[in-house]
């Protein structure tokens, strides 16, 4: 449970007076890069403290609590790793800081579950990202904690092995296991079709299912970018069927610009061209200038 906690270092705050709880299961934490993920994920393993508001995992203080680090694995976002070692001896040395009967039989079973061979000779400073990526999972879980704090971990894998790294995370919640995931690509978060919790400027913009906070995404105002031969006649026209609730004419090296904006985006794309056709003007660019994350987030910060 996270309840009113904000962060901050000196005059910069990174994160604002955020309050959720998560229960078992997948749990995305998305934002564009800087939005305070990171933070919140440093302040629920306990290797940060808020500087106001609470925090509690599995009821207790991560903080203070020094029995809760068996029950919590993290893969950070960082890259550092002991380079020469093999990435069954690395895990292996989680394994032992967790105080595990049998660590080099933990490691292998853990460098298994990642789909990487636990007898492979090779030092981690010949590992792919995308295999760091999948070591640094495996020391996360070799204890088999409840809560799994994982941080940017499908970043340079290929689609196919972020397909199977999804399957994992939900393998393990599936197991009654919380895991929370971060991202700043859209794109991943919808693949975990789970819980959603969106952190936009160090604040908690959105919370909820994906497919209704998919939805109020592809509801948002949008602005385009529009290049015709007849700029004002497509206008009007595009005005009086209310498709643009504003427009703003210029030019460019390229010529004529129009930027317009809509708040009935499907209905724009319907009909931009059937429009053009009817009073003969000729498109040759119709581009969204701010259909991206960081416009997503700033549209669901507005809107609260």
């Amino acid at each position: 449970m996270v309840e009113n906690v904000s962060k901050w270092f000196g005059d910069v705050v990174a994160v604002s007076d955020v309050s959720f709880s998560i229960t078992p299961g997948v749990t995305a934490l998305l934002g564009p890069n800087g939005a305070g993920k990171s933070t919140i994920l440093r302040m629920l393993c306990g290797l940060a403290g808020p500087s106001q508001g609470r925090v509690l995992v599995l009821g207790d203080n991560p903080r203070t609590e020094r029995l809760l680090t068996s029950r919590i694995g993290v893969a950070p976002q960082q890259e550092t790793m002991f380079e020469s070692l093999r990435a069954e001896r690395f895990v292996e040395l989680s394994a032992i800081l967790h105080g595990l009967d049998d660590p080099p039989a933990a490691a292998r079973a853990a460098i298994e579950l990642v789909d990487l061979d636990p007898d492979d000779t090779r030092p981690l400073a010949t590992y792919s990202k995308g295999m760091r990526q999948r070591v640094k999972l495996a020391q996360a879980v070799v204890h088999d904690p409840s809560i799994i704090l994982l941080d940017e971990p499908l970043t340079g894998l290929d689609p196919r092995q972020r397909l199977d790294m999804v399957a994992l995370f939900h393998e393990l919640g599936d197991r009654g296991r919380t895991v929370i995931v971060s991202s700043h690509v859209l794109e991943e978060v919808e693949r975990f079709g789970s819980d959603v919790l969106v952190i936009a400027q160090g604040r908690l913009a959105a919370q909820g299912d994906f497919r209704a906070l998919r939805d109020l995404m592809d509801d948002r105002p949008l602005r385009y970018r529009l290049r015709t031969n007849r700029p004002r006649q497509l206008v009007a026209a595009l005005l009086a069927q209310e498709l643009v609730s504003g427009v703003q004419l210029s030019e460019d090296a390229d010529g004529p610009l129009v930027i317009i904006d809509t708040d009935d985006v499907g209905g724009l794309r319907r009909q931009v061209a059937p429009v053009a056709i009817s009073i003969e003007a000729t498109m040759s660019e119709l581009v969204p200038l701010d259909d991206d994350l960081e416009s997503v987030f700033r549209y669901l910060v507005g809107g609260q």
